[in-house]
């Protein structure tokens, strides 16, 4: 047992223990798994119905005797305060809470209970381990991370615990990037987790300097992308320039692992967690092969309904490929999720993440914020759309400022305008940043 899962077994979260419950599925029939599925779906929408004071307004009734016509779930639902949404009797101090990431502009506080928090690890834990990945792998991590005293505390004290060396993408510049190569030849990685966009400006900065990854870090063998499509133009460049393998991961923090590439190069549906549905823009479930709208929900997660929950993306489902022994579903395509890179007056590029940190800033600090997304006018001129519950005051203004200032840097011209609604593209999912730079 990893050092982590040590940790998490202490704070409550059994690992191991979700892991045997969950079990092994890849032996499974699909009647068996649909069996599965649909019994642990309509269990956690009874116990939500019950118990849930969110579930019980959406509802407006008693359970329906189809489940096509549970009301689906958009995360403007969550968009409150937690405490009014929590299933009843539970309390966030005995619960994970996180934020979700604000990729689909709609950013919102989140709450799992033991039991299917450690379901999620117990899943990460397997899917890694199809690549020879485990929890107590040496990680290189290309992400961001708060820069609140508190939270960026705590995101250092998971990665003492998980094994993991972060390379802060907020600044992806030429220095940066230097030093982050410079790092892998201190450090014996296993493997790189991390954001698409990000590592695709470091893989082509390591294949311009003629630099050979793996002679410097030899223990290197893995990518892990995720947060941001992965084209096969990136995952080309991506293996070029790092000289390893190249495995796609989707997810989302409030459901974790979506799908997860197997040694196949397949998507391999979290179904021992999770159900997909596919549904076109008036709700109707789509067969397998047709594109539409991705609902999720959650089979075990008690303190939240996460049930025919929207998740913001389009995709389609597949069946598992002929004479493969595994009977899950594959994800066989999906839209969305592709982030632009900020150019900044400095030099200093960022990752169109950044202003995931950002919104997550503004949203605990003011809790102003609905929805946003930020428009790349010219070298230093931003434009940032909000939805909010009430009009901006200057504070209001001043913090989102003084944050853009902390993350990015000084003397940015920022042009905040309050709009009674985001407009989405054909793809149904609003990306939170749009270059609008010719680069």
């Amino acid at each position: 047992m990893s050092l982590f899962e040590r940790y998490m077994r202490f704070k409550g979260y059994d690992i191991p223990g979700a892991s045997k419950f969950l079990g092994d599925l890849s032996r499974s029939t699909r009647e068996e798994l649909d069996r599965r599925q649909r019994e642990a779906a309509w269990a956690i929408a009874r116990f939500h119905q019950a118990n849930n004071p969110l579930y019980r307004s959406k509802l407006k009734g008693p359970l329906p005797a189809r489940w096509e016509d549970l009301p689906i779930m958009g995360k403007t639902d969550y968009q409150t305060a937690l405490r009014g949404i929590l299933t009843d009797g539970m309390n966030a101090g005995d619960l994970y809470v996180s934020s979700t990431s604000g990729s689909s502009g709609h950013p919102f506080t989140f709450a799992k209970d033991r039991f299917a928090h450690a379901c999620s690890w117990a899943l990460i834990r397997q899917r890694f381990g199809w690549h020879g990945i485990t929890l107590a792998s040496r990680q290189a991590r290309f992400y961001g991370i708060p820069l609140d005293r508190r939270q960026y505390a705590a995101e250092k004290l998971k990665d003492l615990l998980m094994n993991r060396v972060r390379f802060p993408v907020f600044d992806l510049s030429d220095e940066a990037l230097d030093r982050f190569a410079l790092k892998f030849r201190k450090n014996s990685f296993d493997y790189i987790y991390g954001y698409t966009n990000s590592l695709v400006i470091f893989a082509r900065y390591i294949h311009q300097k003629g630099i050979d990854l793996k002679a410097w870090c030899p223990t290197l063998r893995l990518c892990i992308v995720t947060s941001e499509t992965c084209t096969p133009e990136d995952r080309a460049i991506l293996e070029q320039g790092l000289g390893v393998k190249v495995v796609i991961e989707y997810g989302a923090s409030e459901v974790a692992v979506i799908s997860f590439e197997n040694l196949s190069g397949e998507l391999i549906v979290s179904e021992e967690n999770l159900m997909l549905e596919i549904v076109d823009d008036a709700g109707a479930v789509l067969a397998d092969g047709e594109s539409g709208s991705i609902l999720i929900t959650d089979l075990y997660n008690r303190a939240l309904p996460f049930i025919r929950y929207r998740i913001g993306d389009r995709g389609t489902l597949g069946p598992a490929a002929a004479g493969s022994a595994d009977a899950r579903k594959r994800l066989s395509s999906l839209e969305g999720r592709v982030n632009d890179t900020i150019l900044l007056p400095s030099g200093k590029r960022a990752a169109g993440m950044t202003f995931y940190y950002i919104s997550r800033r503004i949203l605990e600090s003011s809790g102003v914020l609905k929805e946003f997304v930020i428009h790349q006018r010219g070298i230093a001129d931003f434009e940032f759309e909000v939805v909010t519950d009430r009009p901006l005051e200057r504070p209001d203004e001043d913090l989102i400022h003084g944050i853009l200032d902390s993350y990015l840097e000084p003397g940015l011209n920022l042009t905040i305008r309050r709009v009674q609604s985001i407009t989405r593209p054909a793809s149904g999912k609003i990306k939170h940043f749009y270059s609008e730079l010719n680069t």
